[in-house]
């Protein structure tokens, strides 16, 4: 039998229900509320005029962009990686040859 349990989370002061399947992914939710409203805070005391919708814009925007980051970052590492392996192979390939 699956575990399931709904949680509520207050983002921008409403409240969403989530269904959530462990405590783990729990915890990462809460977590990721907490770094949400965090930011709208930092937002809503930099740019008090601005309506709540842009601060959550705001919001969403940077988060997508940290996003786009740490892929690209890991595409990177990903790269280097297969790069490195095929540098090895190259040096067996080379040494038998010389070898012959």
């Amino acid at each position: 039998m699956d575990w399931t349990q709904t949680i509520k989370i207050i983002i921008a002061e409403r409240e969403y229900p989530f269904k959530i399947n462990n405590e783990e992914e729990e915890e990462r939710i809460r977590k990721a509320g907490r770094l949400i409203n965090d930011r709208l805070i930092q937002y809503k005391q930099r740019f008090s005029d601005k309506d709540p919708q842009d601060l959550l814009a705001f919001t969403a925007l940077q988060f997508a962009v940290k996003t786009i980051e740490l892929d690209t970052k890991a595409s990177s590492t990903e790269q280097a990686d297969k790069l490195r392996q095929l540098d090895e192979q190259l040096d067996m390939f080379l040494k038998q040859y010389t070898d012959c």
